[in-house]
């Protein structure tokens, strides 16, 4: 009889072994299904964020990513909302956005009754935070690398609060902004 508990206690731990091994197999199983549920999950997240690039008349324009089905105006604010020479009337503001669109945001143009982007006031007074390259090459002291260095100054850290501010600009010190001070304005 002790031979027959003995091969008994064998068989009860090979059947314990088997039995402890499928319910690991089973789990395992589990697991990898939740982990490929998982996967999923995040294809659909990725898939409910767009991304668009937003240029003109904006604080900061740039690359902004915003949930599927945002509309324009939501884009505009990410990039600080709009600059004063926006002329917002050229944009739809409840358009849906579309995944690698790009919304332009116009500025004023002369002659609609609208201040004119970028233009000089009867003084001949540069408007730092609108003129084009063409004007700011015309300030004394200004050549067309750095109009470029202005324009692009502004576009990545936003329009200047005081005339002061451009002296900000690599390039532009006391002596240059002397030069050119008389015929700035904001």
């Amino acid at each position: 009889m002790p031979m027959y508990k003995k091969s008994m206690f064998i068989l009860l731990v090979l059947l314990l072994a088997a039995a402890g091994g499928t319910m690991y197999g089973v789990h395992m199983q589990e697991q990898a299904v939740a982990l490929d549920a998982a996967e999923v999950q995040e294809e659909k997240d990725a898939k409910a964020a767009i991304t668009v690039y937003v240029t003109g008349a904006v604080s900061r324009p740039g690359v902004v990513t915003l949930r599927e089905g945002a509309r324009a105006a939501e884009a505009v604010n990410a990039c600080g909302g709009l600059l004063p020479t926006a002329d917002q009337e050229r944009v739809n503001m409840a358009q849906p956005l579309q995944d690698g669109q790009q919304l332009r945001v116009p500025e004023k143009k002369a002659g609609d009754g609208k201040t004119a982007a970028g233009s000089q006031d009867g003084n001949g007074c540069v408007n730092i935070n609108t003129a084009d390259e063409k004007e700011l090459d015309s300030l004394p002291g200004v050549g067309p690398a750095m109009a470029k260095r202005i324009i692009e100054y502004r576009e990545t850290q936003g329009s200047f609060e005081r005339i002061e501010d451009i002296k900000k600009v690599r390039g532009i010190g006391e002596a240059k902004f002397a030069k050119m001070k008389d015929k700035l304005c904001i």
